[in-house]
Protein backbone atom coordinates (compact mmCIF):
# COMPACT_ATOMS: atom_id res chain seq x y z
CA UNK A 1 0.00 0.00 0.00
CA UNK A 2 1.36 3.31 -0.66
CA UNK A 3 2.39 5.93 1.96
CA UNK A 4 0.07 8.51 2.83
CA UNK A 5 0.31 12.09 1.90
CA UNK A 6 2.36 13.64 4.49
CA UNK A 7 0.96 16.03 7.15
CA UNK A 8 0.10 19.32 5.15
CA UNK A 9 0.26 21.55 9.02
CA UNK A 10 2.28 19.26 11.79
CA UNK A 11 2.59 21.60 14.64
CA UNK A 12 4.95 23.92 13.61
CA UNK A 13 6.29 25.02 16.97
CA UNK A 14 6.98 20.76 17.49
CA UNK A 15 9.66 21.17 14.69
CA UNK A 16 11.84 23.95 16.18
CA UNK A 17 15.87 23.48 15.17
CA UNK A 18 18.47 24.85 17.18
CA UNK A 19 19.07 27.28 14.28
CA UNK A 20 15.50 28.93 14.74
CA UNK A 21 15.05 32.17 15.91
CA UNK A 22 18.88 32.95 14.78
CA UNK A 23 20.10 34.83 11.71
CA UNK A 24 22.18 31.81 10.04
CA UNK A 25 22.73 30.80 6.50
CA UNK A 26 22.32 26.45 5.51
CA UNK A 27 26.14 26.61 7.30
CA UNK A 28 25.21 28.10 10.65
CA UNK A 29 27.42 30.92 9.90
CA UNK A 30 26.22 33.84 11.67
CA UNK A 31 25.02 37.26 10.13
CA UNK A 32 28.36 38.98 8.49
CA UNK A 33 29.09 42.52 8.80
CA UNK A 34 27.55 44.82 5.70
CA UNK A 35 23.91 43.63 5.87
CA UNK A 36 24.31 40.76 3.92
CA UNK A 37 21.53 38.28 4.34
CA UNK A 38 22.94 35.40 6.11
CA UNK A 39 19.88 32.97 5.32
CA UNK A 40 19.78 30.87 2.70
CA UNK A 41 17.36 28.03 2.38
CA UNK A 42 16.95 27.42 5.68
CA UNK A 43 13.31 28.18 7.61
CA UNK A 44 12.88 31.94 8.07
CA UNK A 45 11.28 32.15 11.61
CA UNK A 46 8.50 34.11 12.48
CA UNK A 47 10.56 36.32 14.65
CA UNK A 48 12.66 38.12 11.04
CA UNK A 49 9.29 38.11 9.27
CA UNK A 50 8.83 41.68 7.72
CA UNK A 51 7.02 43.42 5.47
CA UNK A 52 3.64 44.20 3.23
CA UNK A 53 2.44 42.00 -0.11
CA UNK A 54 2.06 45.24 -1.29
CA UNK A 55 5.69 45.65 -1.56
CA UNK A 56 6.32 42.80 -4.14
CA UNK A 57 4.62 44.93 -6.57
CA UNK A 58 7.48 46.87 -6.96
CA UNK A 59 9.99 43.75 -7.15
CA UNK A 60 7.71 42.17 -9.93
CA UNK A 61 7.18 45.85 -11.86
CA UNK A 62 11.00 46.76 -12.01
CA UNK A 63 12.23 43.11 -13.05
CA UNK A 64 9.74 43.53 -15.92
CA UNK A 65 10.64 46.84 -17.35
CA UNK A 66 13.77 46.00 -19.33
CA UNK A 67 15.39 45.19 -23.01
CA UNK A 68 14.25 41.91 -23.54
CA UNK A 69 10.78 42.53 -22.88
CA UNK A 70 11.05 44.88 -25.78
CA UNK A 71 12.72 42.55 -28.20
CA UNK A 72 9.82 39.74 -27.52
CA UNK A 73 7.19 42.58 -27.92
CA UNK A 74 8.50 43.44 -31.63
CA UNK A 75 9.59 39.96 -32.40
CA UNK A 76 5.12 39.20 -32.37
CA UNK A 77 4.82 41.71 -34.94
CA UNK A 78 8.06 40.49 -36.78
CA UNK A 79 6.85 37.00 -36.95
CA UNK A 80 3.82 38.55 -39.43
CA UNK A 81 1.11 39.54 -36.94
CA UNK A 82 -0.92 42.78 -36.80
CA UNK A 83 -0.68 45.26 -34.63
CA UNK A 84 -3.58 43.97 -32.60
CA UNK A 85 -3.22 40.53 -32.94
CA UNK A 86 0.14 41.34 -31.39
CA UNK A 87 -1.39 42.66 -28.65
CA UNK A 88 -3.75 40.20 -27.94
CA UNK A 89 -1.09 37.61 -27.81
CA UNK A 90 0.97 39.54 -25.28
CA UNK A 91 -1.98 39.76 -22.61
CA UNK A 92 -3.28 36.34 -23.32
CA UNK A 93 0.51 34.99 -22.45
CA UNK A 94 0.83 37.95 -19.61
CA UNK A 95 -2.50 36.41 -17.99
CA UNK A 96 0.01 33.41 -17.00
CA UNK A 97 1.43 36.02 -13.89
CA UNK A 98 -1.58 34.49 -12.16
CA UNK A 99 0.39 30.98 -12.07
CA UNK A 100 3.18 33.43 -10.36
CA UNK A 101 1.08 35.07 -7.95
CA UNK A 102 -0.11 31.86 -7.27
CA UNK A 103 3.95 30.27 -6.72
CA UNK A 104 4.26 32.95 -4.28
CA UNK A 105 1.97 32.44 -1.38
CA UNK A 106 3.65 29.41 -0.11
CA UNK A 107 6.50 31.61 1.13
CA UNK A 108 4.72 33.55 3.61
CA UNK A 109 2.94 30.14 5.05
CA UNK A 110 6.41 27.74 4.78
CA UNK A 111 8.77 30.71 5.51
CA UNK A 112 11.03 28.80 2.69
CA UNK A 113 12.17 29.71 -0.73
CA UNK A 114 10.68 27.89 -3.82
CA UNK A 115 13.35 26.03 -3.90
CA UNK A 116 12.45 23.60 -0.72
CA UNK A 117 8.94 23.98 -0.79
CA UNK A 118 9.10 21.81 -3.96
CA UNK A 119 10.36 19.06 -1.75
CA UNK A 120 6.75 18.56 -1.09
CA UNK A 121 6.02 17.58 -4.77
CA UNK A 122 9.40 15.73 -5.66
CA UNK A 123 10.95 14.09 -2.22
CA UNK A 124 14.47 15.28 -0.82
CA UNK A 125 16.70 13.63 -3.66
CA UNK A 126 14.28 14.40 -6.46
CA UNK A 127 14.16 18.06 -5.29
CA UNK A 128 17.80 17.83 -6.20
CA UNK A 129 17.10 16.82 -9.54
CA UNK A 130 14.23 19.43 -10.09
CA UNK A 131 16.88 22.22 -9.00
CA UNK A 132 19.48 21.68 -10.74
CA UNK A 133 17.44 21.43 -14.18
CA UNK A 134 13.89 23.85 -13.80
CA UNK A 135 15.99 25.54 -10.38
CA UNK A 136 19.29 26.07 -11.70
CA UNK A 137 20.40 25.78 -15.08
CA UNK A 138 16.99 27.71 -16.66
CA UNK A 139 17.75 30.42 -14.37
CA UNK A 140 21.87 30.61 -15.46
CA UNK A 141 19.99 30.42 -19.17
CA UNK A 142 17.93 33.16 -18.76
CA UNK A 143 20.61 35.13 -16.51
CA UNK A 144 22.70 34.49 -19.66
CA UNK A 145 20.17 35.69 -21.93
CA UNK A 146 19.16 39.65 -20.01
CA UNK A 147 22.81 40.20 -19.44
CA UNK A 148 23.31 40.07 -23.11
CA UNK A 149 20.30 42.01 -23.49
CA UNK A 150 21.72 44.60 -20.77
CA UNK A 151 25.16 44.25 -22.43
CA UNK A 152 23.77 45.46 -26.03
CA UNK A 153 22.48 48.78 -24.66
CA UNK A 154 25.95 49.12 -22.18
CA UNK A 155 27.19 48.82 -25.49
CA UNK A 156 25.51 51.93 -27.22
CA UNK A 157 26.94 54.16 -24.64
CA UNK A 158 30.52 53.27 -24.40
CA UNK A 159 30.34 54.29 -28.62
CA UNK A 160 28.84 57.66 -27.33
CA UNK A 161 32.44 57.81 -25.63
CA UNK A 162 34.18 57.26 -28.64
CA UNK A 163 35.71 54.51 -26.79
CA UNK A 164 35.83 51.30 -29.73
CA UNK A 165 33.72 48.87 -29.07
CA UNK A 166 36.06 45.78 -29.91
CA UNK A 167 36.21 42.38 -28.35
CA UNK A 168 37.92 43.13 -25.11
CA UNK A 169 35.60 46.03 -24.23
CA UNK A 170 32.62 43.99 -25.16
CA UNK A 171 34.25 41.21 -22.59
CA UNK A 172 34.62 43.90 -19.61
CA UNK A 173 31.40 45.52 -20.25
CA UNK A 174 29.59 42.31 -19.43
CA UNK A 175 31.78 41.49 -16.56
CA UNK A 176 31.15 45.35 -15.21
CA UNK A 177 26.89 44.82 -15.68
CA UNK A 178 27.42 41.29 -14.32
CA UNK A 179 29.27 42.85 -11.27
CA UNK A 180 26.71 45.31 -10.21
CA UNK A 181 23.87 42.65 -10.48
CA UNK A 182 25.55 40.35 -8.60
CA UNK A 183 26.29 42.61 -6.00
CA UNK A 184 22.26 43.23 -5.20
CA UNK A 185 21.59 39.27 -5.35
CA UNK A 186 24.63 38.72 -2.75
CA UNK A 187 23.38 41.49 -0.50
CA UNK A 188 20.12 39.79 -0.78
CA UNK A 189 16.41 40.38 -0.12
CA UNK A 190 16.37 43.50 2.16
CA UNK A 191 18.60 45.21 -0.66
CA UNK A 192 16.22 44.36 -3.05
CA UNK A 193 13.17 45.09 -1.17
CA UNK A 194 14.48 48.59 -0.51
CA UNK A 195 16.27 49.58 -4.17
CA UNK A 196 13.40 48.34 -6.21
CA UNK A 197 11.06 50.92 -5.42
CA UNK A 198 13.19 53.67 -6.73
CA UNK A 199 14.15 51.81 -9.75
CA UNK A 200 10.43 50.95 -10.64
CA UNK A 201 9.96 55.06 -10.45
CA UNK A 202 12.80 55.77 -12.17
CA UNK A 203 11.96 53.02 -15.12
CA UNK A 204 8.55 54.33 -15.18
CA UNK A 205 9.14 57.27 -15.76
CA UNK A 206 12.01 56.64 -18.49
CA UNK A 207 9.62 54.20 -20.44
CA UNK A 208 6.71 56.79 -19.58
CA UNK A 209 8.33 59.18 -22.39
CA UNK A 210 9.42 56.12 -24.63
CA UNK A 211 5.76 55.33 -24.73
CA UNK A 212 4.61 58.47 -25.39
CA UNK A 213 7.18 58.96 -28.10
CA UNK A 214 6.58 55.23 -29.67
CA UNK A 215 2.91 56.23 -29.62
CA UNK A 216 3.09 59.25 -31.80
CA UNK A 217 4.51 57.34 -34.75
CA UNK A 218 2.46 54.27 -34.08
CA UNK A 219 0.79 52.59 -37.19
CA UNK A 220 -2.39 51.56 -35.32
CA UNK A 221 -4.08 50.25 -37.91
CA UNK A 222 -0.69 47.89 -38.91
CA UNK A 223 -1.12 45.03 -40.85
CA UNK A 224 1.67 42.97 -43.01
CA UNK A 225 1.97 43.09 -46.23
CA UNK A 226 0.78 39.47 -46.55
CA UNK A 227 -1.25 38.67 -43.46
CA UNK A 228 -1.19 35.29 -41.93
CA UNK A 229 -4.20 33.18 -42.33
CA UNK A 230 -5.66 29.86 -41.72
CA UNK A 231 -3.61 27.32 -40.01
CA UNK A 232 -0.39 29.62 -40.24
CA UNK A 233 -1.75 32.16 -38.30
CA UNK A 234 -2.81 30.24 -35.62
CA UNK A 235 0.56 28.53 -35.58
CA UNK A 236 1.95 31.80 -34.96
CA UNK A 237 -0.28 33.24 -32.34
CA UNK A 238 0.50 29.55 -30.63
CA UNK A 239 4.07 30.28 -30.58
CA UNK A 240 3.65 33.74 -29.72
CA UNK A 241 1.66 32.80 -26.80
CA UNK A 242 4.36 30.50 -25.64
CA UNK A 243 7.04 33.46 -25.90
CA UNK A 244 5.41 35.74 -24.11
CA UNK A 245 3.73 33.32 -21.02
CA UNK A 246 7.84 31.94 -21.13
CA UNK A 247 8.36 35.15 -18.85
CA UNK A 248 6.16 34.51 -16.11
CA UNK A 249 6.33 30.71 -16.08
CA UNK A 250 10.11 31.31 -15.57
CA UNK A 251 9.69 32.48 -12.14
CA UNK A 252 8.54 28.92 -10.41
CA UNK A 253 10.68 30.64 -7.48
CA UNK A 254 8.33 33.71 -6.85
CA UNK A 255 8.23 32.35 -3.24
CA UNK A 256 11.84 33.00 -2.57
CA UNK A 257 10.45 37.05 -2.34
CA UNK A 258 7.82 36.54 0.10
CA UNK A 259 9.20 34.23 2.42
CA UNK A 260 9.75 37.20 4.83
CA UNK A 261 6.43 38.36 5.03
CA UNK A 262 4.17 37.58 8.22
CA UNK A 263 2.62 34.24 7.93
CA UNK A 264 -0.20 35.77 8.53
CA UNK A 265 0.18 37.87 5.18
CA UNK A 266 -2.94 37.38 2.83
CA UNK A 267 -2.32 34.96 0.40
CA UNK A 268 -4.36 36.72 -1.81
CA UNK A 269 -2.49 40.02 -1.40
CA UNK A 270 0.36 37.94 -1.63
CA UNK A 271 -1.25 36.51 -5.36
CA UNK A 272 -2.03 39.58 -6.51
CA UNK A 273 0.70 41.99 -5.97
CA UNK A 274 2.88 39.37 -7.90
CA UNK A 275 0.95 38.86 -10.38
CA UNK A 276 -0.52 42.35 -10.78
CA UNK A 277 3.15 43.58 -11.14
CA UNK A 278 4.35 41.13 -13.49
CA UNK A 279 1.15 41.73 -15.28
CA UNK A 280 1.19 45.36 -15.65
CA UNK A 281 4.79 46.25 -16.53
CA UNK A 282 5.38 43.35 -18.92
CA UNK A 283 2.41 44.13 -20.83
CA UNK A 284 3.28 48.13 -21.06
CA UNK A 285 6.95 47.35 -22.38
CA UNK A 286 6.07 44.41 -24.52
CA UNK A 287 3.32 46.74 -25.83
CA UNK A 288 5.59 49.56 -27.08
CA UNK A 289 7.77 47.41 -28.73
CA UNK A 290 5.03 45.62 -30.84
CA UNK A 291 3.71 49.76 -31.47
CA UNK A 292 7.41 50.19 -32.12
CA UNK A 293 7.70 47.79 -34.60
CA UNK A 294 4.81 49.31 -36.44
CA UNK A 295 7.69 52.31 -37.01
CA UNK A 296 10.95 51.26 -37.07
CA UNK A 297 12.90 47.65 -37.83
CA UNK A 298 12.85 45.73 -34.35
CA UNK A 299 15.52 43.34 -35.74
CA UNK A 300 17.58 45.52 -33.67
CA UNK A 301 15.32 47.44 -31.27
CA UNK A 302 18.06 49.45 -29.45
CA UNK A 303 18.82 51.09 -32.09
CA UNK A 304 16.05 51.86 -34.05
CA UNK A 305 14.01 52.88 -30.85
CA UNK A 306 17.04 55.54 -30.50
CA UNK A 307 16.01 57.16 -33.95
CA UNK A 308 12.77 58.43 -32.62
CA UNK A 309 14.27 59.75 -29.44
CA UNK A 310 15.07 62.87 -28.55
CA UNK A 311 19.56 62.96 -28.78
CA UNK A 312 19.17 64.39 -25.05
CA UNK A 313 17.23 61.69 -23.81
CA UNK A 314 18.72 58.25 -25.92
CA UNK A 315 21.40 58.19 -23.03
CA UNK A 316 18.80 57.47 -20.69
CA UNK A 317 16.89 55.23 -22.37
CA UNK A 318 20.19 53.20 -22.53
CA UNK A 319 20.91 53.32 -18.60
CA UNK A 320 17.07 52.67 -18.44
CA UNK A 321 17.46 49.61 -20.11
CA UNK A 322 20.40 48.65 -18.47
CA UNK A 323 18.94 49.39 -15.09
CA UNK A 324 15.47 47.49 -16.25
CA UNK A 325 17.64 44.35 -16.90
CA UNK A 326 20.11 44.41 -13.57
CA UNK A 327 16.55 44.24 -11.51
CA UNK A 328 15.53 41.12 -13.65
CA UNK A 329 18.62 39.48 -13.55
CA UNK A 330 19.19 40.12 -9.59
CA UNK A 331 16.19 38.10 -8.83
CA UNK A 332 17.54 35.54 -11.45
CA UNK A 333 20.73 35.07 -9.62
CA UNK A 334 19.23 35.16 -5.96
CA UNK A 335 17.04 32.43 -7.11
CA UNK A 336 19.66 30.42 -8.71
CA UNK A 337 22.04 30.76 -5.80
CA UNK A 338 19.18 29.09 -3.65
CA UNK A 339 18.79 26.51 -6.33
CA UNK A 340 22.72 25.93 -6.21
CA UNK A 341 22.21 25.34 -2.08
CA UNK A 342 18.96 23.10 -2.79
CA UNK A 343 21.44 20.14 -5.01
CA UNK A 344 23.00 19.75 -2.07
CA UNK A 345 25.94 21.75 -2.30
CA UNK A 346 27.22 22.90 1.28
CA UNK A 347 28.10 26.54 0.41
CA UNK A 348 27.17 29.94 1.28
CA UNK A 349 24.15 31.44 -0.68
CA UNK A 350 26.21 34.96 -1.09
CA UNK A 351 29.13 32.26 -2.47
CA UNK A 352 26.68 30.04 -5.33
CA UNK A 353 25.54 33.64 -6.34
CA UNK A 354 29.42 34.39 -7.60
CA UNK A 355 29.42 30.90 -9.26
CA UNK A 356 26.17 31.30 -10.84
CA UNK A 357 27.68 34.78 -12.22
CA UNK A 358 31.09 33.51 -13.77
CA UNK A 359 28.95 30.70 -15.79
CA UNK A 360 26.18 33.40 -16.71
CA UNK A 361 29.05 35.65 -17.80
CA UNK A 362 30.67 32.32 -19.67
CA UNK A 363 27.85 31.83 -21.90
CA UNK A 364 26.52 35.30 -22.46
CA UNK A 365 29.81 36.45 -23.80
CA UNK A 366 29.17 33.22 -26.40
CA UNK A 367 25.97 34.32 -27.43
CA UNK A 368 27.57 38.05 -27.91
CA UNK A 369 30.67 37.00 -29.75
CA UNK A 370 29.46 33.67 -31.24
CA UNK A 371 25.62 33.14 -31.64
CA UNK A 372 22.96 35.48 -33.33
CA UNK A 373 21.35 36.80 -30.53
CA UNK A 374 17.42 36.99 -31.68
CA UNK A 375 17.85 34.03 -32.79
CA UNK A 376 19.02 32.60 -29.40
CA UNK A 377 16.22 34.36 -27.31
CA UNK A 378 13.25 33.02 -29.81
CA UNK A 379 14.52 29.46 -29.33
CA UNK A 380 15.96 29.72 -25.69
CA UNK A 381 12.67 31.02 -24.65
CA UNK A 382 10.07 29.00 -26.61
CA UNK A 383 12.12 25.39 -25.58
CA UNK A 384 11.82 26.55 -22.00
CA UNK A 385 8.15 26.47 -21.68
CA UNK A 386 8.38 22.64 -22.31
CA UNK A 387 10.06 22.04 -18.99
CA UNK A 388 8.51 25.26 -17.09
CA UNK A 389 4.55 24.70 -18.37
CA UNK A 390 4.83 21.54 -16.59
CA UNK A 391 6.68 22.15 -13.88
CA UNK A 392 4.62 25.28 -13.06
CA UNK A 393 1.76 23.17 -13.20
CA UNK A 394 2.19 20.60 -10.65
CA UNK A 395 4.05 23.43 -7.84
CA UNK A 396 0.72 25.08 -8.20
CA UNK A 397 -1.97 21.93 -8.26
CA UNK A 398 0.26 21.18 -4.80
CA UNK A 399 -0.69 24.23 -3.67
CA UNK A 400 -4.04 23.70 -4.74
CA UNK A 401 -4.32 20.27 -3.04
CA UNK A 402 -3.03 21.21 0.55
CA UNK A 403 -4.83 24.19 0.56
CA UNK A 404 -1.57 26.07 0.85
CA UNK A 405 -0.70 24.19 3.89
CA UNK A 406 2.95 23.72 4.11
CA UNK A 407 5.81 23.33 7.35
CA UNK A 408 8.87 25.07 6.56
CA UNK A 409 11.02 23.34 9.51
CA UNK A 410 9.25 20.06 8.20
CA UNK A 411 10.17 20.43 4.95
CA UNK A 412 13.88 21.25 5.93
CA UNK A 413 13.98 17.94 7.13
CA UNK A 414 16.15 15.88 5.07
CA UNK A 415 16.58 12.55 6.86
CA UNK A 416 15.58 9.31 5.97
CA UNK A 417 12.93 9.49 8.79
CA UNK A 418 11.27 12.84 7.23
CA UNK A 419 8.03 13.70 6.23
CA UNK A 420 9.28 14.26 2.83
CA UNK A 421 11.75 11.32 2.10
CA UNK A 422 8.89 9.41 0.20
CA UNK A 423 10.50 6.49 -1.15
CA UNK A 424 13.84 6.19 -1.38
CA UNK A 425 13.91 10.18 -1.68
CA UNK A 426 12.02 10.70 -4.41
CA UNK A 427 8.01 11.33 -4.68
CA UNK A 428 6.91 9.07 -7.58
CA UNK A 429 4.08 11.01 -8.16
CA UNK A 430 5.98 14.16 -8.86
CA UNK A 431 8.77 12.45 -10.96
CA UNK A 432 5.48 10.67 -13.18
CA UNK A 433 3.54 14.25 -13.43
CA UNK A 434 6.51 16.28 -14.51
CA UNK A 435 7.87 13.28 -17.02
CA UNK A 436 4.38 13.45 -18.31
CA UNK A 437 3.75 16.56 -19.09
CA UNK A 438 7.29 16.76 -20.63
CA UNK A 439 6.50 14.62 -22.56
CA UNK A 440 3.29 15.71 -23.76
CA UNK A 441 4.48 19.20 -24.44
CA UNK A 442 7.68 17.42 -26.44
CA UNK A 443 5.55 15.90 -29.10
CA UNK A 444 3.45 19.37 -29.63
CA UNK A 445 6.04 21.89 -29.70
CA UNK A 446 7.46 23.41 -32.61
CA UNK A 447 10.28 25.79 -32.21
CA UNK A 448 14.52 24.27 -32.72
CA UNK A 449 11.93 21.38 -33.65
CA UNK A 450 8.76 20.14 -34.38
CA UNK A 451 7.21 17.41 -32.69
CA UNK A 452 4.77 14.96 -34.42
CA UNK A 453 1.68 16.57 -33.19
CA UNK A 454 2.81 19.82 -33.71
CA UNK A 455 3.82 18.62 -37.46
CA UNK A 456 0.35 17.00 -38.05
CA UNK A 457 -1.58 20.34 -36.92
CA UNK A 458 0.17 22.15 -39.57
CA UNK A 459 3.30 23.65 -37.47
CA UNK A 460 0.56 24.50 -34.80
CA UNK A 461 2.32 24.73 -30.98
CA UNK A 462 0.42 23.51 -28.29
CA UNK A 463 3.20 22.35 -26.12
CA UNK A 464 2.21 25.30 -23.31
CA UNK A 465 -1.48 23.62 -22.72
CA UNK A 466 -0.79 19.84 -23.38
CA UNK A 467 2.20 20.00 -20.67
CA UNK A 468 -0.02 21.88 -18.13
CA UNK A 469 -2.90 19.70 -18.69
CA UNK A 470 -1.28 16.87 -18.59
CA UNK A 471 1.17 17.58 -15.89
CA UNK A 472 -1.78 19.00 -13.40
CA UNK A 473 -4.26 15.96 -13.99
CA UNK A 474 -1.80 13.25 -13.68
CA UNK A 475 -0.44 14.91 -10.35
CA UNK A 476 -3.83 15.70 -8.83
CA UNK A 477 -4.67 11.77 -9.75
CA UNK A 478 -1.56 10.57 -7.96
CA UNK A 479 -1.55 12.35 -5.18
CA UNK A 480 -5.04 11.73 -4.66
CA UNK A 481 -4.70 8.33 -4.61
CA UNK A 482 -1.72 8.15 -1.98
CA UNK A 483 -4.35 10.69 0.26
CA UNK A 484 -6.84 7.84 -0.18
CA UNK A 485 -5.03 4.94 0.70
CA UNK A 486 -2.97 6.07 2.88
Amino acid sequence: MASTLPDPIPDAHAHRTAADGKNTDMTGAPERAGGIEAHGIDHIPDSERRGRPRELFSVWAAANVNYLSLVVGGALVLMGLSLWQAMTVIVVGNLFWLLTGLLAIPGPAAGAPSEVITRAMYGVLGNRVNNAVTGWMISVCYFALNLAAAATAAFSLVVRTGLPVNTGVKALVVVLVAAVTLAISVWGHAAIIRLYVPITLALTAVFAVVGFVVVRHTDFGYVPDRPLTGTALWATLSAGVALIASGPLSYTTSADFSRYLPRTASATAVAGWTAFGGFLSSVLVCGIGAFAATAVDMNDPESSLQLLLPGWFRPLFLLALVLGTVALNALTAYSAGLALQAVGLRIRRSRSVLVDGTVSVALTLYALLVSDFLDTVGNVLQLTVVLLGPSTAVYATDILLRRNRYDGLALGDESRTGPFWYAGGFNPAGALALGAGVAASAVCVDTAYTGPVAAALGGVDLALPAGLIVSSAVYALLMRRRRVCG
